[in-house]
């Protein structure tokens, strides 16, 4: 029964190792893309920025 405990503990740490892990540049721009914008730093522009988000449906 240990041993089944430690491999169930094993593997939920693999999970939330890979649940945590930050996605990768080509991963965040087309995810933007989804969202209507060109990129992840427009998408991020908008998001964090003074613009209206009028803007990108000009």
């Amino acid at each position: 029964m240990e041993k089944k405990r430690e491999a169930l503990k094993k593997l939920l740490q693999a999970v939330e190792k890979e649940i945590l892990r930050k996605p990768d540049r080509k991963t965040l721009d087309r995810l933007s893309l989804l969202a209507g914008f060109q990129s992840w730093d427009s998408f991020q522009d908008a998001l964090h920025g003074d613009t209206s988000a009028d803007e990108n449906y000009k």
